[in-house]
């Protein structure tokens, strides 16, 4: 106390007692701590968007299924049918990239959850619970998130790819190099799980 009145002789903090300012400190800390809970908002308003895709996506198989029982049909021309083999596969890719990105707002509201709010309990008293959803730290969290974005992007590639045309060598060139820049960011993903093993 007379330090903080040898430096600051006219706060009205002097007028607390020690015991008062630790008090006061203790009120703050709590509330500091308690504000983690407003991660609470990003985790289940991720959960609400990862059921969305999840629920979106397999509505679009439901309906592929369908559309694709007309394939075995004997009417249908041989044109028509290499046209609905293609859409058929531009579809599956689709549906798996809405998987994916399901897959991604999940992990991520696992991980804020289990990194601001509370160790899961469950997941981790499971004996046969996928490491994958269990987050020790960001760094986990970061690296699990990139896996997927990853294999979106490769998704998304392929997507991409179903539909181009090949007008010159260059065209060629160009997708044989997005194929080799996929197959090296792949590489690189996989001698950074072993470097940091989970």
């Amino acid at each position: 106390a007379r330090e903080r009145q040898r430096w600051y002789p006219d706060s009205p903090i002097l007028a607390l007692g020690d015991e008062d300012v630790k008090a006061l400190e203790r009120i703050f800390e709590s509330f500091l701590w308690e504000s983690r809970l407003v991660v609470l908002l990003a985790v289940v308003a991720s959960l609400a968007a990862a059921f969305a895709m999840f629920f979106m996506a397999s509505v679009d198989a439901v309906y592929m299924i369908g559309h694709l029982l007309h394939y075995a049909s004997p009417d249908l021309s041989a044109e028509a049918r290499v046209a609905l083999r293609a859409e058929t596969v531009t579809h599956v890719v689709e549906i798996v990239d809405g998987y994916l990105l399901a897959t991604v707002l999940l992990i991520f509201a696992l991980g804020l959850y289990e990194l601001f709010i509370s160790k899961i309990e469950r997941a981790q008293a499971a004996e046969n619970s996928s490491q994958v959803l269990l987050i020790n730290n960001l760094d986990d969290l970061k690296s699990r998130l990139a896996k997927v974005v990853l294999m979106i992007l490769v998704v998304r590639y392929f997507e991409h790819a179903l539909g181009m045309s090949f007008t010159s060598a260059l065209d060629l060139l160009q997708f044989a190099a997005g194929i080799a820049l996929l197959g090296l960011a792949l590489y690189l993903s996989h001698l950074g799980d072993k470097s940091h093993p989970d």
